[in-house]
């Protein structure tokens, strides 16, 4: 291929030539002047092959990679491309370490010097703006010859062949790891320094203490009292290992967008803190995504390697524009989930795909397990069904389409908890925390 190099000499010839023809005039037959333009492209044709032949060939360089293998959502990694001549030429070109434009890879190009027998490194900043597998695509090479007036590039046929396979898994953003502090001081209150009057589900015996005025009489344990020659009361704490199962509703109401993060990126946020704080506290955390099919699922796993398998089975999750199958979810928890277990339900409170597909199989589910259903609250609802003095007709409609989707929510979420469901309804910024405290309350009250 021809660089501008070797346009701008032939049109130099050109421009020098006919101010020398334009000089002579009638002196320089026409016939010279031919001739003379003949030389030019002669000559320059000549150079562009000399300079072809000696450039090296893209062909020979053996690439490798290595680098960061997984993201977080918003930071940068970096990944080294390494390329190493095996010809005997010097190499002199341009590198372009092609990634999807969701790997927000830069820079996009970078000029390289590779002496025969050598290696050069290129690292390329990744700053993902979607999470899931990010691959690179293609390396292409341009090596030009010396004089830079022509060059050899990789066909797209060998550009695939030489280009090493790289994937850049990006995780869920984990905004809500900020309150996780908080929320394991409460949990280390919980186990710690306050304990249950009372048994209840949910519950193992903790210790025996004196009594003390305000006690519940019936906690008096009549026999430790009988040999301590004082009253003692049983005391009680949350019992540990107990089971919670998060499952993230991956169908059509997955896919809207409260603010500017989707609703299932709100929900898996929210759920690797519960799950965190759960694991804490000893409990037991399995995963389920499902819409019309299993689209992931992380059971019995070590409390040790449970964020890293649920944020691995997370990443590449998606919306399906499909109505979610509830009887498929509620037909999975009660085949995986022998024992009573907390089933945290993230999902929509849409009437359409409640109604219709969760409200039927609800009392078989509640019967076995506890069941909470988790919603992100879309701000934007509440602020439209406020009507302004003086507005106009369009915003007076808004309003009513908003109020009506308000009460449409508040009635599910209301038939939700006549079948014994408890609703979290918050909005996306204060999700993740009143989701956690809901449990943390859930476990000091013993209702687990």
């Amino acid at each position: 291929m021809i660089t501008w190099r070797a346009a701008a000499l032939l049109g130099a010839g050109t421009v020098l030539l006919a101010l020398v023809g334009a000089l002579a005039g009638s002196a320089m037959p026409a016939a010279a002047l031919w001739i003379a333009a003949g030389a030019i492209v002669s000559v320059v044709a000549a150079a562009c092959v000399v300079d072809l032949l000696g450039a090296a060939s893209p062909k020979l360089l053996r690439m490798s990679r290595s680098g960061d293998q997984s993201l977080w959502l918003g930071e940068t990694g970096q990944v080294t491309l390494l390329l190493q001549n095996r010809s005997n030429r010097v190499l002199t070109g341009r590198v372009r370490d092609a990634w999807v434009p969701s790997a927000g890879a830069a820079p996009a190009m970078r000029d390289v010097r590779i002496e025969p027998g050598r290696a050069v490194a290129v690292a390329t900043a990744l700053t993902p703006t979607r999470r899931g597998d990010r691959p690179a695509v293609r390396v292409l090479v341009r090596s030009y010859g010396p004089f830079r007036l022509t060059y050899r590039q990789t066909s797209r046929a060998t550009a695939d062949r030489l280009t090493p396979a790289w994937r850049l898994r990006v995780y869920p953003r984990f905004d809500s790891r900020r309150l996780l502090p908080e929320k394991l001081s409460r949990l280390r209150v919980l186990d710690g320094s306050v304990v249950t009057r009372g048994r209840g589900q949910g519950t193992e015996f903790d210790t025996l203490r004196e009594y003390v005025i305000g006690d519940d009489v019936r906690s008096i344990d009549w026999r430790g009292s009988a040999r301590r020659s004082d009253v003692v009361v049983r005391t009680w704490r949350p019992e540990r290992d107990r089971r919670l199962v998060c499952v993230l509703d991956t169908g059509r109401t997955s896919a809207a967008r409260i603010g500017d993060v989707p609703r299932l990126d709100a929900a898996m946020d929210a759920a690797l803190l519960l799950a965190s704080v759960a694991a804490r506290a000893d409990d037991r955390v399995d995963l389920l995504a499902v819409d019309t099919a299993v689209r992931a699922s992380v059971t019995n796993v070590e409390k040790h390697t449970l964020l890293f398998r649920l944020v691995t089975a997370m990443a590449p999750l998606e919306p399906a524009l499909v109505e979610t199958d509830f009887g498929l979810v509620a037909g999975e928890v009660l085949r995986r989930e022998r024992k009573r277990a907390l089933v945290v339900l993230f999902t929509a409170l849409e009437p359409g795909a409640l109604g219709e597909g969760l409200l039927p199989v609800l009392p078989q589910l509640a019967a076995r397990h506890k069941v909470v259903v988790a919603a992100v609250h879309d701000p934007e609802l509440t602020r439209m069904a406020r009507v302004r003095p003086g507005a106009g007709p369009a915003e007076v409609y808004a309003a009513a389409a908003a109020q009506r989707a308000l009460a449409e929510r508040d009635r599910v979420a209301a038939a939700l908890r006549h079948h014994g469901v408890e609703v979290v309804d918050a909005p996306a910024d204060e999700f993740a925390s009143r989701l956690t405290d809901h449990y943390l309350a859930l476990k000091h009250t013993g209702r687990l």
